[in-house]
């Protein structure tokens, strides 16, 4: 049965701050959370910090679908108190909720490669949550979530930055994460987006229509709070700075610190399929197998509707196996196995390059947890054999995806090699191309829907044409059996027919900006619907190629990491 959760004292029934009530604070924090410059942290696994409350929020948006999985009301996104907690102001709220939230440290590994020299302190403890901060957790229908502000002003880790997050980038991740879900991708969800109606901050960015790389001027935005939801916001760079303490011998609660760390991540995420009286060691072995198969499942889905995270560094990984982090994120447009939305990113993120770049988190996560093990040789062997295997795991996750997609049975190599050359010869939409596939067309006429122009189409139609329709043939000859109806049906569950297209969320964070938020609310409401066929009107606007007037514009095919 769902609780109904009507008002803010409904949710301070259900609170229960496990991270905060058996991990370890901060030893030189602060009690009362006023600790908002920066600073090295040497240990404890979190912080007590206050969020700076925005100025004058106003209400944006909700998850409305999140809102009804939780049992809360939807007048309650717009109440009050509600409004204050979730803009940052904790003083006043009832109890048993806390006025002080919390900051947690990790460290940072890009592409499998420690780093310290970024730390403002060449030490590596003043990496962690610069600008987000947890204030409430809670046990809703008997599943736990936590509920983080992001952009909630500065923690010890800012780093000398000023802790807010502008509109348009809220209004990104506000979206992105319930259009994942609706795609059926594991992430972190959007509870509640609020804005101030006076406060800004300066920010650089694209002058309209720019082509430039980087941004080439400085904009004033208003900030804006968004809470974003999961079940932990553990990652495996946050394990990483245990690990590398306990390693080092930092302090003589580094190993009782990690493994505090590593157990907590289990009650809180894979409580359900590993058995808590087993020893610490054994648990450690099977939660590296069950991560393993967490990632490659969630990058293998990631491809299958076209994102790419852009920076998928460790500490941008979760160690619960989901999507987290909607910083500089893209969803494919022409279909490009070397597409990065991020101008910092390099190749090594790149759409494609998914897989590769989630085996370099999965050793830095073995890496963190291996001092676990040092004194259990048979189990430090097991860990060693999941972790070699994991090219393999990788491997057959993306196989299976692609059959899939394809509407096959069985992932025929061959079929898949000329499929990705004719995709980027011709060029193709990505998202457009699978979904029309996925009604089974007799000839190639309707996949042309998806095509855009380009000098291949222009110089060789005739010889194209011939491929695409020998490709067509083959591909029919090895479809499941069953009727047309059946196979499109299927496909259609696996190939979406909407996709978050940077150029569609531009105009909807333009116009709140300026106080309107109807775009935005359109878009959320599309996007949350990404598998089903929805009105002429709503097909005319958001199924379409992109236009050739935006390409290579800044903020619309390209962006920096500024937010």
């Amino acid at each position: 049965m769902v609780n109904t959760v009507a008002t803010l004292d409904d949710l301070a029934t259900l609170a229960d701050y496990s991270l905060m009530d058996t991990l370890n604070c901060d030893p030189e924090g602060k009690a009362d959370g006023a600790d908002h410059a920066p600073r090295q942290v040497f240990s404890g696994h979190y912080v007590a910090v206050n969020p700076t409350p925005i100025e004058n929020p106003e209400y944006v948006a909700h998850g409305k679908q999140l809102f009804r999985e939780l049992g809360f009301a939807d007048s309650m996104a717009q109440s009050g108190d509600f409004v204050h907690m979730f803009s940052g102001d904790l003083s006043g709220l009832p109890a048993p909720l806390r006025n002080v939230g919390w900051a947690c440290g990790y460290a940072l590994s890009i592409y499998g490669n420690e780093f310290y020299q970024q730390c403002p302190f060449q030490t590596g403890n003043g990496y962690g949550d610069g600008r987000a901060i947890s204030v409430l957790e809670a046990v809703i229908n008997g599943r736990r979530w936590e509920m983080q502000l992001k952009g909630a002003g500065r923690t010890p880790y800012c780093r000398g930055a000023d802790g807010r997050a502008v509109l348009r980038s809220s209004v990104r991740e506000f979206l992105a994460q319930e259009h994942m879900h609706a795609l059926g991708v594991p992430t972190s969800r959007s509870l509640s987006l609020y804005v101030s109606k006076t406060e800004q901050v300066r920010r650089p960015w694209y002058s309209e229509g720019s082509r430039s790389i980087d941004p080439d001027i400085l904009v004033s935005e208003p900030v804006a709070i968004s809470t974003r939801v999961a079940p932990s916001f553990i990652r495996v760079g946050q394990l990483e700075l245990f690990g590398r303490r306990a390693r080092k011998q930092e302090h003589p609660l580094a190993m009782e610190e990690l493994e505090k760390i590593v157990l907590h991540l289990i009650d809180r995420e894979y409580g359900d399929v590993i058995d808590q009286s087993l020893a610490t060691a054994e648990k450690v072995v099977l939660l590296a197998r069950e991560f393993r198969s967490r990632l490659t499942s969630l990058v293998a889905n990631w491809i299958r509707v076209g994102y790419c995270q852009g920076n998928f560094n460790s500490d941008n990984c979760a160690a619960g196996g989901f999507t987290l982090d909607y910083g500089p994120f893209g969803f494919c447009d022409v279909f490009d196995p070397q597409f990065q939305p991020w101008t910092g990113g390099g190749h090594h993120f790149a759409f494609l390059n998914q897989p590769a770049a989630a085996e370099r988190n999965f050793h830095s996560f073995c890496s963190a947890v291996r001092p676990l093990l040092i004194e259990h040789q048979e189990f430090l062997r097991q860990l060693e054999g999941i972790q070699s295997e994991f090219p393999q795991v990788m491997q057959l996750q993306m196989e299976t995806m692609w059959a899939a997609k394809l509407g096959l049975d069985a992932f025929d190599e061959a079929l898949f090699r000329e499929l990705a050359q004719l995709m980027m010869q011709t060029p193709v939409d990505y998202t457009m191309f699978f979904r029309e596939l996925s009604s089974v067309p007799d000839d190639i006429e309707p996949l042309r829907k998806s095509f855009y122009e380009s000098k291949a189409c222009v110089a060789e139609p005739e010889s194209l044409d011939k491929r695409w329709a020998a490709w067509l043939t083959r591909w029919q000859s090895l479809t499941r059996p069953g009727t047309r109806e059946e196979l499109s049906s299927q496909m259609k569950l696996i190939n979406p027919k909407f996709s978050l297209r940077e150029w569609f969320v531009v105009p909807a964070y333009q116009e709140a900006s300026a106080g309107n938020y109807a775009l935005l609310r359109e878009l959320q409401d599309v996007m949350t619907r990404p598998y089903a066929e929805q009105s002429e009107e709503v097909e005319k606007k958001y199924y379409r190629l992109k236009p050739p007037e935006i390409f290579e514009v800044g903020g619309s095919s390209h962006y920096s990491c500024s937010s």
